[in-house]
């Protein structure tokens, strides 16, 4: 689930502005959205309002309303109670938090207010991202390292959505979409790692984020500094091959898919090597 599935297109707005799905959070209140786990709505859910609350304790930017922050602080207390997962927030919505602030240290310092955040959203959404490891297991690959995340966020994003659809992928169309899902993960992460300023030779034109097989192979060349950068380039060029084929193959298969899902998080685990040596 993404961030996004929790807006709808407003037509009745001019300038086409989004609508909170206020429906669907009541929904989800009540009871397990219908092909969705509750640990990947909770995740999401807790992203949403971890951005919220944020937002109003910054510059006052949140995109819902106090009424709608009640209503998802319901309902993310109900998910997790359903999952067995503590959280017991000291505040509902965005009245309760500025009140919680002002009496613990946070009047006049964003940097605090964010601590608060973070500490109340972090530690649920780790828990919820473990529970949900646990119940993908050892499909794809995960690092040799024991870092879980890396210092790019929506990388992460896409690798968690692609393990989602992988886990629950039966048809050839499902494997079709894994494949989309792989070609996400490799834009993302093209547009993640590739810096211009050093990866751009001088009188090129600058590729596209889309243009991956380019921007992927010239960050292993540039970053990897060690002889071998050869073989770790045309690896790179491979990955992006294989996941076009997988996205276009007309009678798709787990076997495949999986490889080309595989083959696409090593490669975001070995540009993260590259750039973030331990």
């Amino acid at each position: 689930m993404r961030l996004e599935d929790f807006w709808l297109d407003d037509q009745f707005a001019p300038d086409g502005a989004l609508r909170f799905n206020l429906v669907l959070v009541r929904q989800l209140r009540a009871a397990p959205l219908r092909d969705l786990p509750d640990v990947e709505a909770g995740i999401a859910l807790a992203r949403l309002l971890h951005q919220e609350f944020e937002r109003y304790g910054t510059d006052s930017s949140q995109q819902i309303s106090d009424t709608d922050a009640r209503e998802s602080m319901r309902t993310m207390v109900a998910v997790t109670t359903r999952l067995g997962v503590t959280f017991d927030p000291p505040y509902r919505d965005f009245g309760g938090f500025r009140a919680y602030w002002t009496s613990h240290g946070g009047y006049g310092s964003w940097a605090a207010r964010r601590s608060m955040v973070q500490d109340l959203f972090g530690p649920v959404q780790e828990t919820l991202e473990r529970l949900e490891d646990d119940a993908l297991g050892a499909e794809l690959a995960e690092p040799i390292a024991s870092e879980r995340r890396s210092s790019w966020p929506d990388v992460d994003d896409e690798i968690s959505e692609l393990r989602r659809h992988f886990h629950a992928a039966t048809t050839t169309q499902d494997f079709r979409n894994v494949g989309n899902d792989v070609v996400a993960v490799l834009e993302t992460l093209s547009s993640a790692a590739y810096n211009a300023t050093r990866h751009l030779r001088e009188g090129e034109a600058e590729p596209s984020v889309a243009q991956t097989k380019n921007r992927l192979s010239r960050i292993v060349e540039v970053d990897c500094a060690e002889e071998g950068s050869d073989e770790l380039v045309r690896l790179a060029k491979a990955t992006v091959e294989l996941a076009q084929a997988v996205k276009h193959n007309p009678s798709g298969s787990r076997t495949r898919a999986g490889i080309a899902a595989d083959a696409a998080i090593l490669l975001a685990n070995m540009i993260r090597r590259l750039q973030e040596p331990d």
